[in-house]
């Protein structure tokens, strides 16, 4: 019984050497044309058409990156109604100071920012993403908005950078009782 094994083996090792993958057969004609096969080393490293229109960042999230760097060196800044920074800032101006820094004009109200970029669903967020919340004086429309800075995609609750109006520019999560009941919906930027 070993023996019939050993040499089972060493057949399918032997067949393994001498066959042709499936992906490098040619039907038809051109059959017995040589194929050649490319190896690891000069695999095409290059997808960026899988990304296209999902808000790929094709600076391999170098905009992404200084978007959030921006917004953190504001962290601790306090609050201002109507203000639009860098020393103090409202949660519209905060937003459009920190995109603006990065050359994007993404709206000057929150409810601007709402209309003007483009929609996504809670479980396509990501990182420097809009999110938006309503507010004490909104009713039910868009009334405050931060910018997300990670989500877990097991239960799509995310946290964000914003500024509140009690403490400032900080960091909060959307599973804080008072945002979760105000989330509105999200816009992607870039």
């Amino acid at each position: 019984m070993n023996g019939r094994l050993i040499l089972c083996s060493v057949v399918v090792l032997v067949a393994s050497l001498f066959a042709q993958p499936a992906w490098a057969q040619k039907k038809g004609k051109n059959s017995a044309k040589k194929t050649t096969v490319v190896s690891n080393d000069s695999e095409i490293d290059n997808y960026d058409f899988l990304y296209a229109d999902d808000g790929y960042d094709p600076t391999g999230g170098e905009t992404i990156n200084h978007v959030m760097d921006e917004a953190f060196a504001h962290l601790g800044a306090r609050y201002s109604l109507g203000s639009k920074g860098p020393n103090a800032f409202d949660c519209s101006g905060f937003t459009s100071y920190v995109f603006g820094r990065n050359d994007f004009t993404i709206g000057v109200s929150s409810r601007d920012q709402y209309a003007k970029n483009m929609p996504i669903k809670r479980n396509e967020l990501q990182r420097g993403d809009l999110v938006f919340f309503t507010s004490a004086h909104s009713g039910r429309g868009v009334g405050h908005v931060g910018i997300v800075v990670d989500v877990d995609p097991a239960t799509n609750n995310f946290t964000f950078i914003h500024a509140s109006t009690s403490q400032g520019v900080k960091v909060s999560s959307s599973t804080e009782n008072y945002y979760g009941r105000r989330y509105v919906g999200a816009r992607r930027v870039f």
